[in-house]
């Protein structure tokens, strides 16, 4: 299927399921997969167990690796390509993460890289509650994630939907999960396809198979 979206970004929290639609998005419209390098950053499973005295080496890795498979997207700017991140949102993990003097640092790091960089032509945001969240994280069993307390994931959430609240540099297409196995169910995943296929101009929500009609937010 021939697209108009020659970049789609898709973020969601920790276990929500942003690689697995990525990986069916990517094969669906032949495009580039662009996955985020987790397990290869080697402080990500001491950050898990000390986030304050791994915080600031664990986001720097990230930063960097993001930054430069970024830089390769550009290069291939003529394909179809998909990632399971968006650019922008390291900076949830950094104010969530880094102390006063560890962010200033990192802002003169961020805003030099970022100048440099473009956006995606849509983001597909993936929600789900926090209880659906920590059974996908746990099914999934990715060691240094199953010790998570529910009170970073929560602290996390948070983060989340408070950026993309205020998010508008692209289309933005919000999904609830929490009833959607695009994964398993076919169905599920080729309504969510139409969808995210269908042009966006600001930001829509889909939830249960039924789109919804964007709202205006209050200052």
């Amino acid at each position: 299927m021939e697209s108009q979206l020659r970049h789609i970004a898709v973020e969601g929290l920790i276990g929500v399921g942003k690689t697995a639609l990525a990986q069916l998005l990517a094969r669906k419209l032949d495009a580039r997969l662009i996955l985020e390098e987790v397990e290869e950053n080697p402080y990500l499973g001491k950050f898990y167990k000390d986030i304050k005295s791994y915080a600031f080496q664990t986001q720097l890795f990230f930063l960097f690796s993001r930054y430069k498979q970024q830089q390769e997207l550009r290069q291939a700017s003529m394909f179809h390509v998909v990632s399971d991140y968006l650019f922008e949102k390291d900076r949830i993990f950094a104010y969530l993460n880094l102390n006063e003097h560890e962010i200033n640092l990192y802002e003169k790091v961020y805003s030099s890289l970022v100048k440099d960089l473009t956006r995606p032509d849509l983001v597909v945001y993936l929600q789900a509650r926090m209880d659906t969240i920590r059974d996908r994280v746990h099914r999934r069993n990715r060691g240094f994630e199953v010790d998570l307390s529910s009170a970073y994931l929560e602290s996390l959430s948070d983060a989340y939907n408070r950026f993309f609240l205020h998010y508008d540099a692209t289309p933005l297409l919000i999904v609830n999960t929490d009833s959607l196995d695009f994964v398993n169910n076919r169905d599920d995943f080729e309504n969510l396809f139409r969808e995210i296929m269908t042009p966006t101009r600001g930001r829509r929500f889909y939830s249960s198979g039924h789109i919804q009609e964007p709202f205006e937010r209050k200052s």
